[in-house]
């Protein structure tokens, strides 16, 4: 049995807003699988519909073979979230919040003391528990959040952009808090994010989803292969796709190659960069040459004209 199974899920706001327009994917127990996208691309959404906040609008959804539109409870009972907004007592101190939601979830105390002990120790919070949550600094507070959604031991866990809003310090420390998760049980993690980062350092697969729709679905390392091995990048002054056109001529791209603006981008297969910057330079076709690797961004300027970045 699949940890989640989605089939040509929808959502269609009021005014004819298309959230999420038929998305499928499959996650296995254990994995932990991304939705990467820009804002608005319909992410949320479907943590939304998942975690049943959201009623469908179309498709299906099952969490361990629970469906979420007709078994609500059964598939909250099997899963838990950590959303982008805060959802502690900031007047509760950390011990309290937790307890609280091990009783909402009818953890036995004594079961419930001994987890809210070990995950404090898991996560860095021993000595902050028994402090007011409103003295807590933000990754303390999400790193709280996110053990409060353990408290009830789920199959499933969702973090719906965990790291958004923490400073670069703080947000590796937070990474290296949800990439130990793995470690610790059979546990299936569903992530949204739009940094690249996270999605290549925690995700074994990742969906990258653009306008409601999933355009790409792999490992983040055959998402960058279907890239080659290096990019090449020329700005143009004049006609991007006739300069597009004069290098698929010349052999040096492929029907890959694609350019967004003045900016055409070029992947390499079996040439080295350095002889095509040669070939790129002696034909006058641009300026501003570099030669890098690819990343994620790539994959998703490639698939819908846009940069992750920009979009977000």
């Amino acid at each position: 049995m699949k940890a989640i199974e989605v089939e040509g899920l929808q959502k269609t706001y009021p005014g004819g807003v298309e959230a999420v327009r038929g998305i499928d994917f499959e996650v296995d127990s254990g994995e932990v699988f991304g939705l990467l996208g820009p804002n608005g691309a319909g992410k949320s959404t479907t943590i939304g519909m998942l975690t049943t906040t959201v009623a469908p609008t179309g498709g299906t959804a099952r969490l361990a073979g629970f469906d979420v539109a007709r078994e609500p409870l059964q598939a909250r009972r099997i899963s838990s979230v950590v959303f982008q907004d805060p959802v502690v007592d900031r007047a509760l101190t950390g011990r309290r919040n937790l307890d609280l939601h091990g009783r909402l979830w009818d953890v036995d105390s004594g079961a419930a003391r001994a987890r809210i002990d070990e995950l404090a120790a898991a996560l860095g919070l021993t000595g902050l528990l028994d402090r007011p949550v409103s003295t807590f600094s933000g990754g303390e507070r999400r790193r709280l959040e996110i053990a409060r959604a353990l408290v009830s031991e789920p199959r499933v866990l969702f973090l719906d952009e965990p790291t958004v809003g923490l400073d670069p310090r703080v947000r590796h420390e937070l990474l290296d808090v949800i990439a130990s998760l793995r470690t610790r049980s059979e546990m299936t993690i569903l992530l949204t994010t739009h940094y690249l980062d996270e999605a290549e350092r925690l995700c074994d697969r990742v969906a990258i989803v653009h306008t409601g729709r999933i355009v790409a679905l792999d490992t983040p390392r055959a998402l960058l292969e279907s890239l080659g091995h290096e990019l090449v990048e020329l700005r143009v002054e004049g006609d991007p796709e006739a300069a597009l056109a004069v290098l698929r001529a010349e052999r040096i791209a492929a029907d890959d190659a694609f350019f967004v603006g003045s900016t055409v981008t070029v992947p390499l297969r079996e040439r080295r960069a350095a002889d095509a910057l040669s070939v790129i330079g002696a034909l006058g076709l641009g300026n501003e040459l570099s030669s890098r690797r690819p990343t994620l961004d790539d994959v998703y300027l490639r698939l819908t004209g846009d940069r992750l970045a920009a979009a977000a």
